[in-house]
């Protein structure tokens, strides 16, 4: 077991890296794992247009790379390892690897959550050219489009809603003809004219054109099997968002679905654990949110240390 650190930092997307950038300036001298998807789900999306200091936009990986950059210049000590293992009951806390166990006085939880997908080898490998999980993030790529959004809850009627700001037509696709969306919000999609509905279908392939991004979808009847061929320029996957926070099960208090509860800012229900980004945020989940966070639990984490 290493020597006992003053901060460690689980995770390494918008959340976890500021926390390393602050945590540094603060001469707490934290360690950061990166887990298996370093810089977190910006990783794999193209385009950000929405993240101040980048008026002429930024690929999701240069911009993690940027913000990697920042924490190691101020002295983060990276390390590009899976936390498999914490023990939460005893101070220091401790922290396992695969490799390794390791200390620390304070611990910020910067996980992430991801989004829930269909399971097609076709939506992974055309995500970000074509496919989505966040209209906010990318609706505005698709001006004048015909876009396709996968979902009967509140998330897809707020996600086909919003892009009918942009795209010419939008369709829902749920695979009942029940829908599980709020009253209300069904009533807001149903009263716009720009969406279409395709109930009882589900999509079971995603289609490529010559350019490399999505031209349209195999759908599926799930009444009687038949399929249809659907051109489409992009795919919204409104699904749903599962928080990584398996690891801290039984240790810190979640809510129902399993994003950490945080309170006085970003504290959890441990002295000591601070938690930021998107495992803690099941409302906004946009890479500035997630670093305004990041921010917070290191300033919170400062400020627990030094009392």
């Amino acid at each position: 077991m290493s020597d006992t650190h003053e901060v460690i930092i689980i995770g390494s997307g918008p959340a976890g890296y500021t926390a390393a950038i602050y945590a540094a300036r603060a001469n707490l001298k934290p360690v950061l794992f990166q887990g298996m998807q370093p810089g977190g789900q910006l990783t794999i999306t193209t385009d950000v247009e929405n993240f101040p200091g980048y008026p002429e936009g930024v690929m999701g990986p240069r911009m993690m790379e940027d913000f990697k950059a920042q924490a190691e210049r101020f002295g983060t000590e990276i390390r590009f390892e899976q936390v498999t293992r914490v023990d939460l009951q005893e101070r220091p806390f401790t922290v396992e690897t695969d490799f390794d166990s390791f200390r620390a006085r304070a611990l910020i939880v910067c996980t992430g959550a991801s989004a829930k997908l269909l399971g097609l080898e076709s939506e992974t490998r055309l995500m970000g050219r074509g496919v989505s999980a966040c209209a906010t993030c990318d609706g505005a790529f698709y001006k004048d489009k015909e876009v396709l959004v996968v979902g009967g809850g509140d998330t897809a009627m707020e996600e086909g809603v919003f892009l009918t700001r942009f795209a010419k037509k939008v369709t829902i696709v749920h695979r009942r003809e029940g829908l599980r969306a709020s009253r209300i919000m069904l009533e807001r999609a149903r009263a716009n004219g720009r969406i279409a509905w395709a109930l009882n279908r589900v999509i079971g392939e995603i289609h490529a054109g010559e350019a490399g991004s999505v031209r349209g979808v195999t759908m599926t009847d799930t009444r009687n099997g038949e399929e249809t061929e659907v051109a489409c320029d992009g795919v919204f996957i409104a699904i749903g968002h599962q928080p990584n926070s398996e690891l801290f099960a039984g240790a810190l208090e979640m809510d129902d679905v399993g994003y950490l509860r945080v309170h006085d800012g970003t504290k959890t229900s441990v002295e000591g654990v601070f938690a930021a980004g998107d495992v803690a945020d099941s409302v906004y989940r946009q890479a500035v949110t997630a670093a305004g966070t990041g921010c917070m639990a290191a300033i919170d984490a400062e400020r627990w240390l030094e009392a």
